[in-house]
């Protein structure tokens, strides 16, 4: 069904594309910032708590570059769509360059504070409220060097301009946490009763950076969280309905679309309430769910694999981890040999080439509300 959505859109909406193209011209957006999680995280875990190991990064970078991929992720090819430099994380005070904006997004995170520490629960402490606070900082630190520092222009070419923060793209992408972990600790009920607070806190987010004089949202759906191979890899012998033509678990994927739900119609009372906001919501739940399930025609293997890390005879080993036997031998967790064929990178997150694949439907605006490609996202079709 996604599938077939994704094929009406590849050959209807370009026709409104053209059209909205034809009739405004391309924004000139002069930086992205972005807030999320790992799906988009280029650098925070890595530069404040663990550096991504080998062979993260391996395909495009040829190194751990902070992400937790081969590669590029989306965020990335957004960033390369509108002729910007690759964001720099926030956290990383080691050769970044924040001329053309920054990343917030840190592998973990949740859009609702957890009460529990990252030993307990496994998530960052950089909760979405903690994301906008670190934006508040660095555009106010921002305009205090610019007052200091107005005779040594030199010191501030890593910096944007003061004026140029209502030029930029703000980018949501962030969700998938708080419900993955809702799901091992409290259960499907709880976590469907606790949507209506996620989806609040992000509104919360967009309407702080509103007021701040943000004007341009690109906000990201969560995606079909039953899907992933590290959730199908712990069942086994599922009873009958408990996974969907696909081979996805349905409760999981109804609760993503349950998010997803209540999500569009925020983003619909948002652009009410903030008449100046160009608010574009993005589906990159059928996006994916139409990659995955579809993977074999698009040119990838089976869904369910997975290209890094070790996971046979009930032995898992994570993405370049290393596991001593008893026996003295190690079963170490390296990389397929070609992530180029491959959708899921490590289980839980995608390699570069879905990446690319996600992104191009993306950019383009065929899988967005309204139907507007990014570069003229800071318009609307009222």
């Amino acid at each position: 069904m996604e599938f077939a959505r994704l094929i009406f859109a590849a050959i209807f909406i370009p026709l409104l594309i053209n059209m909205v193209a034809a009739y405004s011209p391309p924004c000139k957006f002069k930086a992205i910032y972005n807030f999320g999680d790992s799906n988009s995280d280029t650098g925070a875990i890595s530069a404040a708590i663990f550096p991504r190991q080998w062979p993260n990064g391996e395909t495009f970078f040829g190194k751990p570059a902070g992400r937790v991929c081969n590669g590029r992720l989306m965020i990335d090819f957004i960033a390369e769509r509108l002729g910007l430099p690759l964001l720099s994380s926030y956290l990383d005070s080691i050769g970044s360059n924040f001329r053309h904006g920054a990343n917030f997004a840190s592998g973990g995170s949740t859009i609702v504070p957890q009460n529990k520490t990252i030993a307990e629960s496994g998530l960052s402490p950089f909760a979405l409220n903690v994301q906008i606070f670190q934006f508040d900082q660095f555009k106010a630190r921002t305009a205090d060097l610019y007052r200091e520092n107005k005779k040594y222009s030199c010191r501030n070419q890593f910096l944007p301009r003061s004026n140029e923060f209502a030029d930029a793209l703000y980018v949501f992408d962030i969700g998938q946490n708080d419900i993955a972990y809702g799901l091992r600790t409290v259960g499907d009920a709880q976590v469907l009763a606790s949507i209506p607070d996620m989806i609040t806190q992000l509104a919360l987010a967009v309407q702080n950076l509103y007021t701040q004089g943000a004007r341009t949202f690109w906000i990201h759906n969560t995606g079909p969280i039953g899907c992933l191979p590290s959730t199908l890899l712990s069942i086994s012998n599922p009873p009958p309905g408990f996974l969907d033509n696909h081979g996805c678990v349905k409760t999981q994927n109804d609760i993503a679309q349950e998010f997803n739900r209540q999500l569009k119609n925020r983003v619909v009372k948002l652009r009410a309430d903030l008449p100046q906001a160009a608010i574009t919501y993005v589906d990159i739940y059928a996006a994916k769910y139409g990659l995955i399930s579809n993977s074999k025609q698009q040119g990838f293997v089976d869904a369910k694999k997975i290209c890094c890390g070790y996971h046979k005879n009930g032995i898992d080993v994570g993405c370049g981890g290393i596991l001593a036997l008893p026996n003295g031998t190690q079963i170490s967790g390296t990389s397929c040999k070609d992530p180029s064929s491959y959708i899921s990178w490590d289980g839980v997150h995608y390699t570069e080439a879905a990446n690319h694949w996600i992104s191009n439907l993306l950019i383009n605006g065929s899988i967005s509300d309204p139907p507007i490609p990014i570069t003229h996202a800071c318009y609307t079709t009222s």
